[in-house]
């Protein structure tokens, strides 16, 4: 597949939240119950084809969430197109750490375009965060959109990157005026 656009799309969130699990959902479209520690950075290319913008090659730097490989972020964000700040439904200190990873994302770029999502949609009798308070909390922190996901199910995992890939497309426009 030809590509016509690439965008730097960086995963964050807090460690075991699902950021691994929903990025290899969506690149092998197979989950799995167990993943190693992300140290660092892990970095992925997907081309995918996006209604309104064709095809799009995502270049994904799934971050490792532990707090003492945090210092890194910066670094990785350099360049980055988007965002998408996971979070996992089953525990509400993986949301309350929100600002605390927004303070670093929005240095580089206080219009990046950040999206919320609400991941392990899939367990529903051990949820802690309701749909409401993380719609408002996204919108009170300034992302560009909230969505729950189930790397398990697949549950709106394409269709997240297709959402995140249209607002970086909007944003890369602004910037270039």
């Amino acid at each position: 597949m030809s590509y016509e656009k690439t965008f730097k799309l960086v995963i964050a969130g807090d460690g075991g939240v699902g950021k691994t699990s929903l990025t290899n959902k969506f690149i092998t479209g197979v989950f799995t119950d167990s993943t190693k520690i992300t140290i660092g950075v892990e970095f992925f290319v997907k081309d995918i084809k996006v209604e309104t913008l064709g095809n799009v090659r995502l270049q994904i730097w799934d971050f490792g969430g532990e707090e003492r490989f945090r210092f890194l972020l910066p670094t990785y964000v350099k360049g980055a197109n988007g965002v998408l700040f996971l979070f996992s439904l089953t525990d509400m200190v993986t949301l309350a750490h929100l600002d605390d990873w927004m303070s670093i994302l929005k240095a580089y770029d206080p219009h990046l375009p950040i999206m919320l999502v609400g991941a392990k949609s899939d367990l529903k009798h051990l949820r802690k965060v309701q749909t409401h308070e993380a719609i408002d909390i996204a919108k009170s922190r300034g992302c560009k959109g909230y969505v729950e996901v189930s790397a398990k199910t697949g549950e709106n995992v394409h269709s997240t990157f297709e959402t995140i890939s249209k607002l970086m497309w909007k944003h890369l426009q602004k910037q270039q005026g």
